[in-house]
């Protein structure tokens, strides 16, 4: 059922700071944006997704859905499909979602939940543009088994967020002037349909929408490599006004409270779009697996080899043998990434693991995982661009090209 979008009074700092002391959903948060072709760079509409989950460990996966192929972030034990995280597909329609906690109607006495991630792998399966995502949410049976923003951009110039609970749904069109005057949204884990003053995320929110605010006056438009360098790695927090970077702690620790990234990021994805008429299969995913301030993203493509640092490196182990063995199907990219946050969370004893060594990630001598890694990642965009214009040009992704791009890409990361 279509609804109508009433402008709700977001809830004060302070409110939602106690909130996420008192409740603690950082494992089930995450932070977004949607970014129309007409404030982007380029004229291509941008999906970006932080990934915040009780489960560290991730990979990309590709599947044959029942009518497109697509590509998505998956949580690395589950081997067999079924649930999707963030991804596009040949179509060119991408999708990912972030929890809410103010969207199910009080009177909602519904058991099923946490279907997010099947809703988006049947999406990914069946949808080519927003109004495929439109018509499937009314076709499902209610009730749907989510509470989410899912945020959705397509190959005709889409760009929205859908506000989803059991029984409703209301799109909040980035194209639209009125609800998106700049071209863009952020989003974290509130609902502005749901019921006001609720909900999860409001420093984050406010501290992704100043990052985004502050880009508009100093630069004139939105890139992936922005988005991943300044937001998904950002240690801003619009309540404290504080900035780690500028005012880093005496002694390197501090608490992993309110940034962006937290230790509970799994990941991050930016999705960059095509122009209108461009071939669906340029949909670029801008993927970083693991904790993105000690990792890289690497651009992947629907229908292509992935690469092998990317996708499982245990193909062969089936469901139960993980189980059993207490082992998962691991990307050597995410494996890697897991052994550079552990050293950002190297303090383990009573409440340690709440507090990050933020020296670790950042210096005066430049030598700083994060340091490390926005130099990797800026080399990666260097030299995967002009292929990804060329590309553009022809129409086509060159797949021998895209091989052997992912081979200097593992040499600059690892």
């Amino acid at each position: 059922m279509k609804m109508i979008h009433p402008c709700f009074k977001i809830a004060a700092a302070s409110i939602a700071a106690f909130l996420c002391i008192v409740f603690n959903f950082n494992a089930k948060a995450c932070t977004s944006a949607v970014v129309s072709a007409k404030a982007s760079a380029d004229g291509r509409p941008l999906l970006w997704k932080n990934r915040d989950t009780d489960e560290p460990r991730n990979r990309i996966e590709a599947f044959k859905g029942e009518k497109y192929c697509f590509t998505a972030l998956v949580n690395s034990p589950r081997v067999k499909g079924g649930e999707a995280w963030a991804g596009n597909n040949e179509a060119g329609f991408c999708i990912m979602n972030t929890a809410s906690y103010n969207l199910k109607e009080l009177d909602d006495t519904t058991k099923i939940a946490d279907q997010e991630g099947k809703l988006m792998y049947r999406a990914l399966s069946v949808c080519k543009n927003l109004s495929d995502f439109e018509n499937l949410l009314d076709s499902l049976p209610k009730p749907l088994g989510v509470e989410a923003n899912f945020g959705i951009i397509d190959a005709e110039g889409g760009a929205a967020f859908y506000e989803v609970n059991d029984f409703q749904w209301v799109k909040r069109d980035a194209n639209d002037g009125e609800t998106a005057p700049d071209g863009y949204m952020v989003v974290t884990n509130f609902s502005f349909t749901g019921r006001e003053d609720e909900g999860m995320g409001y420093i984050r929110y406010d501290t992704a929408s100043k990052l985004f605010e502050d880009h508009l006056i100093n630069a004139t438009a939105f890139s992936p490599e922005w988005i991943l360098s300044s937001c998904s790695r950002s240690f801003y927090n619009s309540l404290l006004d504080i900035d780690l970077r500028k005012q880093a702690p005496a002694n390197g620790w501090y608490p992993d409270s309110d940034f962006i990234p937290r230790s509970s990021t799994a990941a991050a994805v930016v999705f960059q779009g095509v122009r209108y008429g461009e071939n669906p299969e340029l949909t670029v995913m801008w993927t970083v697996l693991g904790y993105p301030p000690v990792s890289c993203a690497v651009p992947l493509f629907v229908d292509t080899d992935l690469p092998v640092y990317m996708v499982s490196n245990r193909k062969s182990m089936s469901e139960d043998e993980i189980d059993s063995n207490h082992r998962y199907p691991v990307s050597y990219l995410d494996e890697w990434a897991l052994s550079r946050k552990a050293k950002v969370f190297s303090l383990k004893r009573n409440n340690g693991i709440e507090y990050l060594n933020f020296s670790v990630l950042y210096n005066k001598n430049g030598t700083g995982l994060m340091q490390e890694s926005n130099a990797k990642e800026a080399k990666v965009f260097s030299v995967s661009l002009p292929l990804i214009d060329r590309w553009r040009m022809a129409g086509k992704v060159d797949k021998e090209e895209l091989a052997s791009l992912y081979d200097s890409i593992a040499s600059i990361i690892f």
